[in-house]
């Protein structure tokens, strides 16, 4: 326990005082941990070298197929037509109901990062149409973007996740609907009420800020909430099938594996959104390779956690961890969440929390039995708590809304937080019925 400690100790140190690169602090953590637990100096780096080559293997494609699809669906302008038809339809009335929708079904198929930028043009342009304060207008949409990143397949850290611990991607997925929309209701809109005081002063380039594509020149709205949400329908709709027909599991294998989905979802896109509507097929094509360059990083930081998480397995720590976790007076799902949460609160970034967790609460899934799709999203929901000055999303929301620290920590740390507590909340409810079915 205690080298484990040391090992995770030395990873923030370089992360989040040294600035290291992540892949670099965690074979560099990987090393130390081996030898504090006797591991034959001979073996490290084999095992290294296998922890990174396995989790790798088996995420790299979708992780890479769900980061050029979600490019797509935001450079056709389709995520904007999502939004802009949301708020036409349920109007200025209903505004905060559209903004959570809004954030929910863009955060599905986009990476927060790339989802927080391409929304925020929307929410000061409403801004300024409604009069409403901008805090308490875009923190449901926010809130809804960092939900659907914690929480649900295909996003890195879910999807890691998912292997690690031996989940089901299509129950993980379901699961994490009923999870996620009570939790976004709470941290989303009922929140926002609270934030009608925070007076933002964002900077004048995002006050001006203007679309690239006219609103004429978008894709339609059945196109766009279709192409969008194709991925999350049909696996969702074939793990449905399965469940209650079981005998169909191994004829439905091919087509309700996560690769085949997303790839076949990614040529639909590049048909609805491209091809179909007049672009050239290299310019569809290109943003495939932008997409790749921005989700490097993230598949950077996946090998590095694999690596680490082989020497835990290796050297017998990890099995024995877990033992003694699940031998713990507290239920194994609420300790998941609490190492997501500690590694977040010292690491910042979600992805590399949830990502890291999954190293240790692998062996508790196997011991205590619990299960291991509710503990995929109970470690999503310890990945969100309590972002803080280390973690990039609060500076961007911070820098981009003009807030001071104060009212930072009051909004976006408050949002985070209940998004953290109610997601482990309605697990834990939903365990009850989960594990009595």
């Amino acid at each position: 326990m205690l080298s484990v400690l040391l090992a995770v100790g030395l990873l923030t140190v370089m992360i989040a005082w040294g600035k290291i690169q992540p892949l670099l602090a965690f074979v560099v953590a990987a090393i130390v941990a081996a030898l504090m637990l006797g591991m034959p100096a001979a073996k490290i780096p084999g095992a290294i070298e296998k922890g990174i080559g396995d989790l790798l293997g088996s995420l790299v494609v979708v992780i890479c197929l769900g980061a050029v699809f979600g490019k797509l669906i935001a450079d056709s302008g389709a995520a904007r037509r999502i939004a802009i038809s949301l708020v036409d339809r349920l109007g200025m009335a209903r505004i905060p109901v559209a903004m959570t929708v809004t954030g929910f079904v863009v955060g599905m198929p986009l990476y927060y990062n790339v989802g927080f930028v391409l929304m925020i043009p929307l929410i000061f342009s409403l801004v300024y149409q409604s009069g409403r304060p901008a805090v308490a207008l875009g923190m449901p949409l926010l809130a809804g973007l960092s939900i659907a990143h914690g929480f649900l397949p295909p996003h890195p850290s879910a999807t890691a996740l998912v292997v690690a611990v031996h989940a089901d991607m299509g129950k993980t997925l379901l699961y994490g609907l009923v999870v996620a929309i009570p939790t976004l209701i709470i941290a989303g809109p009922i929140f926002a009420m609270s934030l009608k005081h925070i007076r933002a002063e964002p900077a004048p380039m995002f006050r001006t800020a203007q679309q690239e594509i006219p609103d004429s020149e978008l894709p339609g709205t059945f196109n766009s909430f279709f192409t969008a949400l194709l991925p999350v329908v049909v696996l969702g709709a074939l793990t449905l099938v399965t469940i209650v027909r079981p005998d169909l599991s191994k004829p439905l294998a091919f087509l309700s594996s996560p690769l085949i989905v997303m790839l076949l979802s990614y040529f639909v896109a590049v048909v609805t959104l491209g091809i179909g509507r007049g672009q050239p097929f290299s310019k569809v094509t290109d943003s495939a390779a932008g997409a790749l360059r921005e989700i490097s990083p993230i598949l950077m930081i996946i090998a590095g956690a694999g690596g680490l998480k082989q020497v835990l397995i290796d050297s017998g720590v990890s099995a024995e961890l877990g033992t003694q976790l699940a031998h713990m007076p507290v239920h194994p799902l609420l300790l998941g969440w609490a190492v997501a949460t500690l590694i977040r609160v010292c690491l910042g970034s979600a992805t590399v929390a949830g990502i890291t967790a999954a190293g240790v609460v692998g062996p508790l899934v196997e011991s205590s039995g619990v299960d291991p799709n509710l503990m995929v999203l109970a470690v999503g929901a310890g990945s969100l708590m309590f972002s803080h000055v280390n973690d990039s999303g609060f500076w961007m929301f911070k820098e981009y809304f003009g807030l001071s620290l104060k009212d930072t920590f009051r909004s976006w740390t408050m949002m985070e937080t209940l998004v953290g507590v109610f997601g482990l909340l309605f697990v834990m409810l939903l365990s009850l019925f989960v594990t009595q079915g």
